[in-house]
């Protein structure tokens, strides 16, 4: 149990049944010495205390590697003493600190792992909660996906809404760069409507085109021929299952993986179907696939129009479909950014770096553009 222990607050023996929420604090210039000798008037200091030591250690991870990076990426100064923690800073950065501190806490007592990739959660959840408002973002209102292998919850506010999204809706478009967990959490919401009897297969399709390299002739029969392009997919499945029972349900046929050039002349129904790296498709391909959609079924297309594989000049079946169901009844949409990449934390710099280059691209090309157009390109 974690108690929150601010100034002017106390704590009294019915306080460790529940976790205690005082009231945000002020500091007034006169009584700043109160908290922590020296601190300038516009921080606020906050005090966590933590009643199990063991857990406390694995909050503060290896050489209080967890700690530090909260420290780190919100800029506020903890403090541990014993069995709490001093929390320091800006009175917005040190609610977030707060909030992630105690949603890392409540995984641990909930007996689930917490690690850097966790942490990392934590801290997007908590600035993203800020930026809407919602500084303390309830732990209970945030959106999973259950499977028998255990829940899988949102690792930033995208990420809740996608599954939101994936919960309501008959067919949804995932949009968004590299690592935001679009086909993760689509192959996720699809093995716990199966195991939850709601469809009766899976069905997982990509487009085969090769990323600026050519394979050439590729041995075997056509299900090693097509492998290599799938084995994303076969990744995301043996997450959320055992390896024999996803061999178990494909022999089955209740589990299909397949290249999207097979799902002509077919009707899916009562199916989960996915579309990953839809962005790689042609228009023709794209309104194939849709219109494959049976009775009963759901849809999942996920892409990066940013990283279309396509040949010069071949326009993306997945940016034309984005324009043209625009507002149609029915179906979802969800927008990833970089602030959403939950890989390695250099995968959003280098996401973001490489969009402010091709807008700088797209700026001079207008621009020369219209240098030519009036005569004084030459």
């Amino acid at each position: 149990m974690a108690r929150r222990r601010g100034e002017g607050t106390t704590l009294t023996p019915g306080d460790q049944s529940r976790l205690t929420h005082a009231p945000a604090i002020s500091v007034r210039p006169g009584e700043a010495r109160t908290l922590r000798p020296g601190l300038p008037p516009e921080q606020r200091s906050v005090t966590l205390q933590f009643d199990d030591n063991a857990l406390l250690a694995l909050l503060h991870g290896e050489h209080d590697r967890h700690l530090a990076r909260v420290e780190q990426v919100l800029g506020v100064r903890l403090t541990s003493r014993g069995n709490r923690i001093a929390i320091a800073g800006t009175p917005d950065r040190t609610e977030m600190a707060e909030a992630a501190l105690l949603a890392l806490w409540t995984r641990l007592e909930r007996g689930q792992h917490v690690g850097t990739a966790e942490v990392e959660a934590a801290l997007r959840l908590a600035e993203d909660a800020a930026e809407l408002g919602e500084p303390r973002l309830p732990l209970a209102d945030l959106p999973a996906i259950r499977t028998r292998k255990g829940a899988i919850a949102p690792r930033s506010a995208a990420q809740a809404g996608y599954i939101e999204t994936l919960a309501r809706h008959d067919m949804v478009f995932g949009v968004g760069p590299a690592g935001t967990g679009k086909t993760y959490l689509a192959v996720a919401q699809g093995v716990a409507l199966l195991q939850a009897g709601r469809v009766d297969r899976i069905v997982l399709s990509r487009p085969a085109v090769e990323a600026g390299e050519r394979l050439g002739f590729l041995p075997g029969d056509m299900k090693e021929k097509v492998d290599p392009y799938l084995r994303p997919l076969y990744d995301a499945l043996h997450d959320m299952l055992p390896a024999e029972q996803v061999n178990r349900r494909i022999a089955a046929g209740e589990i299909e993986i397949a290249p999207l050039a097979f799902m002509r002349g077919r009707t899916l129904a009562h199916c989960y179907a996915i579309l990953d790296e839809a962005q790689n498709t042609t228009a023709a391909q794209m309104k194939m696939f849709l219109t494959r959609m049976g009775e009963g079924s759901r849809m999942v297309v996920t892409g990066d129009p940013t990283q279309v594989d396509l040949p010069p000049g071949q326009a993306s079946g997945l940016v034309e479909a984005l324009r043209i169901l625009d507002g149609v009844s029915g179906i979802g949409v969800t927008r990833f950014s970089e602030k959403d990449v939950v890989r390695h934390p250099l995968v959003a710099r280098i996401v973001a770096a490489y969009g402010q280059a091709d807008k700088a691209a797209g700026r001079d090309g207008k621009r020369r553009g219209k240098k030519e157009t009036d005569g004084t390109g030459k």
